[in-house]
């Protein structure tokens, strides 16, 4: 049986459709595939574990495949995530206990079909971005066994990386989502606080944790995600989208970028940044240097002040046992002790002021651009400097979740040493759609090797599936790019997605009374294809949008020329008999171009 090691989910997607009873087969053979003995993995499914969730897969596939779209695919979860009947220790021996249920995240990815295989080696309480913080030993870099893998996903990004699974489950307090994909070369997508359940997550700081995705490709984290997350009322801190973010980053982003970036002396991290930086440039990208004091203020308020008592208070008695603990984790996590009540109230007061700042500043750009790491060092260097290093990787990191951002890592051009270096879109909470947009077309552009399997990016990238958190709407004339009601769009996050015509059944009327002249489309069997433009608004924005619609104008569906039905605007019948037909222009622009050569 051919190795199926390096798939992304379109490969396996293809492989089930061509002979769906083939699952169990080829997960047994996958399975054993993998070596043992390869400290990134802590704990492999048994085969009475692996048949156990293959059995109710089949009959469910077979009946509907649409409902199953991670149907067979295998997956790691990081070990600090709850896996039913399955030890959990957060790379602590002493804290090991056998989970009880699925976490909700698990739950989800098992009914979309995803069959977990393993679970992975971390940074001992996920306290750390470096790798080696385990007393299982520490995962090595998938380019340079020299080097440190990041954390404290390590286990997880180093499995995905060398293509072992389809996908896999990291968490991100600090950047552990992150840093592990800029050094391995992967997709390392930070969700939104609260949209991926924390149920069944040891938690290292409740307050800022979140889930993570690692993937070979963009689609595939965006894919996992969706089918990942979701409200649990079982979670206090989770939470529903409020259905007001943009869809997608325009064709050409303006992106804030740090105005004097640090890179601790590391030459060829700081050129492999010159070098991305002139990729988006490429890319039609706008560049705008900020100020980056705020942001760095906040991402050492995260280990360096009262916000580490959050990771005292998750470790709870263990605080006690420190030779049952790893001495740098102890050393970190017992620095909690030593803060009052008071200081961590003026601590939040903080995090909100510089919160403020970040967020007004981010409001002014599509994203925020970083490295994703600064720098990167040998496992015998982090050995000299275990702390000061850890702290350089989360320069660009750890300021995300106390501001409440959502982030996607993302590979970039590489250092000329071999290493990977990626760099990260930074963006208000649930932008995350948006990120992912921008990242299908670097991704396109680059076309990188997928992680450190030596496979090339797929020659077809998909798109994204429509959204449920947006509505798709075509308009004709004066909400057009460049036209005076534009801005109704653009004020409520609207994004411009194509310009594309209606079915030849519409004829186009201009309504020439009041200030601003406004199309009236009407159906008719005997009209034209009319050019429109398609938007993507919010769902939330949506009814104040429809609201500011003055009459005989309204909202109906449209149908297109490629046959889908979107939302568009229509017009009262009656009022049409006065107004001048402009149908045989085909389009609202080349009506008023024709005003102008009169």
């Amino acid at each position: 049986m051919a190795s199926t090691f390096g798939y992304t989910l379109q490969d396996w997607q293809q492989r089930y459709q061509q002979e769906p009873q083939q699952i169990t087969a080829l997960l047994e053979a996958h399975l054993a595939a993998i070596d043992n003995q390869d400290n990134a993995w802590l704990y492999l499914a048994t085969p009475a574990q692996l048949q156990a969730q293959i059995e109710p897969l089949l009959a469910s596939y077979l009946r509907n495949p649409a409902a199953l779209p991670l149907f067979g695919v295998p997956f790691a979860v990081k070990d600090n995530i709850d896996v039913a009947g399955w030890p959990t220790t957060a790379a602590c021996p002493a804290l090991t206990y056998t989970a009880s249920a699925d976490a909700f995240v698990v739950a989800q990815l098992k009914a979309a079909g995803a069959v977990v295989i393993g679970k992975t080696n971390l940074d001992q309480y996920a306290t750390g971005l470096v790798g080696t913080r385990s007393p299982y030993g520490a995962v090595r870099n998938t380019f340079n066994a020299d080097y440190v893998s990041g954390g404290s996903s390590s286990g997880s990004a180093s499995v995905l990386a060398r293509g072992l699974v389809g996908f896999s489950l990291g968490t991100d307090t600090a950047g552990s989502g992150r840093v592990p994909a800029g050094f391995n070369n992967v997709v390392g997508l930070k969700p939104t606080k609260g949209w991926f359940s924390a149920s069944g997550l040891l938690p290292a700081c409740r307050l800022n944790d979140t889930i993570s995705v690692f993937a070979l490709t963009v689609e595939d984290a965006f894919a996992v995600a969706s089918a990942a997350g979701g409200y649990d009322a079982a979670d206090a801190y989770s939470r529903s989208n409020p259905h007001t973010a943009p869809a997608s980053i325009k064709a050409h982003p303006d992106f804030a970028i740090p105005a004097n970036p640090e890179f601790f002396d590391d030459k060829q991290a700081e050129a492999a940044w010159d070098s991305a930086l002139e990729r988006l440039l490429a890319s039609g990208a706008t560049l705008h240097p900020i100020d980056f004091t705020p942001f760095q203020q906040l991402a050492e308020q995260l280990y360096y002040g009262p916000w580490v008592t959050e990771r005292t208070v998750a470790v709870g008695e263990m605080i006690n046992r420190p030779e049952e603990m790893d001495p740098v984790v102890y050393g970190i996590v017992k620095s909690g002790l030593d803060y009052s009540a008071v200081d961590a109230f003026k601590a939040e007061y903080l995090r909100a002021e510089l919160t403020r700042q970040i967020q007004q500043t981010l409001a002014q750009f599509d994203a925020l651009v970083v490295p994703t790491s600064p720098t990167i060092h040998t496992v015998e260097e982090m050995k000299q400097e275990p702390v000061r290093y850890n702290s350089q990787f989360g320069t660009y990191t750890n300021f995300t979740n106390l501001a409440d951002l959502s982030a996607l890592a993302l590979p970039a051009p590489f250092r000329a040493d071999g290493l990977p270096a990626g760099i990260t879109l930074i963006a208000p909470a649930w932008h995350d759609r948006a990120l992912v947009e921008f990242g299908l077309r670097w991704q396109q552009q680059l076309a990188l090797p997928l992680g450190a399997t030596g496979k090339a990016q797929p020659t077809q990238h998909r798109a994204l599936p429509p959204s449920a958190d947006h509505v798709r709407v075509a308009v004709v004339g004066a909400h057009l790019t460049g036209m005076p009601l534009n801005f109704q769009l653009t004020t409520r996050q609207a994004v411009l997605v194509e310009e594309t015509t209606t079915a030849s059944h519409y004829r186009l009327f201009a309504l020439l009374d009041g200030p601003i002249k406004k199309p009236g489309l009407l159906r008719d069997e005997q009209g034209a294809a009319i050019t429109v433009e398609l938007w993507d608004i919010p769902l939330a924005r949506f009814g104040e949008f429809v609201a500011e619609i003055p009459p005989p104008l309204g909202i109906g569906s449209l149908t297109l020329a490629d046959g889908r039905v979107v939302k568009g605007f229509i017009c009262e019948p009656m009022v049409l008999k006065q107004a001048l037909e402009i149908t045989e222009f085909g389009g609202w622009r080349n009506w008023l171009t024709s005003l102008g050569s009169k």
